[in-house]
């Protein structure tokens, strides 16, 4: 996924979270949830959002949205399960949402069995909702903070102004211009994954001015950051496997949890003199 849809993503699930307990079988007050640390940097990095469900018996939802494919998608979800369930002591849900079919796979069934040679067999299971197959009325009719999946559900190009109508509609009655900025701008975001940008400017001039909104903006501004950031990461990585062999895990985890890009630049400049992925690390 493209660092703007990510930072959308993870926008759109801190705009209602209860919704999203709701959507996905289980209703729920806002006033009993409310988003905790993802952060598990200290082993590999941040899941997408994690949702605090306190009910009598609290537990924990844990949300990837994936636009791209990703092969190790799967084993990711039950590394952060653990991670989580362990950081917490709370039992974790986890689901992914695809945004479309260029995130699919048929390795992605909700099932992820483990059969080792000793000891008995056992199985990880986990939720996937594929947004392109599900119908744009579940979203519409559904939790305000999901109507941004309406226009990537199973829709026709033709089908989009009677949905950003019917969004409209709801989001105009009551009026809630904060909360409505915010998911029109993710609506935009979003519908570049499935259609041309002409397509959300024409639909969506009339509700919003793109250009004007602060949150947009800011998206835009926190993408270019991570991009940079992932870019840094990527070339240190490049560069040092070339000349020293892969990292290891310890050392890969270490630099993915670096969040500062001039530090990683200047650990790019170490590798011209150093002799060992250790002795970069060490020397920074």
């Amino acid at each position: 996924m493209s660092k703007p849809n990510d930072a959308t993503t993870k926008d759109l699930i801190e705009a209602d979270p209860a919704g999203w307990v709701t959507y996905l079988g289980h209703p729920v007050a806002p006033g009993v949830v409310r988003l905790v640390d993802a952060d598990v940097s200290t082993v590999t990095a941040a899941a997408d959002k994690v949702i605090r469900v306190d009910e009598p018996a609290p537990w924990l939802l844990h949300l990837e949205l994936q636009a791209n494919w990703d092969g190790e998608l799967d084993r990711r979800l039950l590394q952060y399960n653990a991670l989580l369930a362990r950081r917490h002591m709370l039992p974790v849900a986890s689901v992914v949402v695809l945004l479309r079919p260029e995130a699919n796979a048929t390795a992605l069934t909700g099932v992820l069995p483990s059969r080792p040679p000793v000891g008995a067999g056992w199985e990880f299971r986990y939720d996937v909702v594929r947004v392109w197959e599900r119908p744009a009325a579940e979203f519409l009719a559904g939790p305000v903070g999901l109507l941004p999946l309406a226009p990537i559900a199973e829709v026709r190009e033709a089908e989009l102004p009677g949905i950003v109508a019917a969004m409209k509609a709801r989001l105009d009655s009551p009026p809630d211009s904060a909360l409505a900025e915010r998911l029109w701008t993710a609506t935009y975001v979003l519908m570049g994954l499935r259609f041309e940008d002409a397509v959300g400017d024409k639909l969506l001039s009339g509700v919003m001015q793109m250009e004007q909104s602060t949150t947009y903006q800011a998206i835009l501004r926190r993408g270019a950051a991570e991009g940079a950031l992932e870019e840094a990461r990527s070339m240190l990585l490049r560069l040092g496997t070339k000349k020293f062999g892969p990292p290891t895990p310890a050392l890969a985890a270490a630099i993915e949890a670096t969040s500062d890009k001039a530090r990683l630049e200047a650990l790019a400049d170490d590798l011209l003199t150093a002799t060992s992925w250790d002795e970069v690390l060490v020397a920074s």
